[in-house]
């Protein structure tokens, strides 16, 4: 799998992505996602990339004092093949050379498998509770 730097024309490819892994919820409008990042911190958006298909994909984040992670995807035929794993270790890297010491991220609490899979590659679950606050609407 070839990682590399989201590009606008990747914008369908990456919905269809996120919509094929259960990624996508009402009150997220992906295409403003989408805009919202590629207007922070871009170079932390990547995709992956298998004979000329996207295949997987994650944001990444560092707001200065913590990282995060969102819409990490691997298209469905190929979650444990490892290019969750390959993925999530080239957002890691950048987001450390940015000099961050701790990444977050936040999973719904009914997807097991993706708990299951941060936990394989060294997450564990912090005693904290995630609290939100909608700050626009994406209707």
């Amino acid at each position: 799998m070839n990682i590399r730097k989201f590009e606008s024309c990747d914008q369908h490819a990456v919905i269809k992505l996120w919509e094929a892994c259960d990624l996508t919820v009402p009150w997220n409008d992906p295409i403003k996602d989408i805009e919202r990042k590629t207007d922070f911190n871009s170079e932390l958006f990547l995709v992956g990339e298998l004979n000329n298909t996207i295949i997987a994909s994650v944001m990444g984040g560092y707001d200065g004092h913590r990282g995060w992670i969102n819409y990490l995807a691997v298209s469905p035929e190929y979650q444990g093949s490892g290019y969750g794993r390959k993925i999530m270790q080239a957002v890691e890297l950048l987001i450390k050379d940015k000099g961050c010491p701790k990444i977050n991220l936040q999973v719904r609490e009914s997807n097991k498998n993706i708990i299951n899979f941060y936990k394989a590659i060294g997450y564990g679950e912090d005693e904290v509770i995630g609290l939100g606050k909608r700050l626009i609407q994406d209707d």
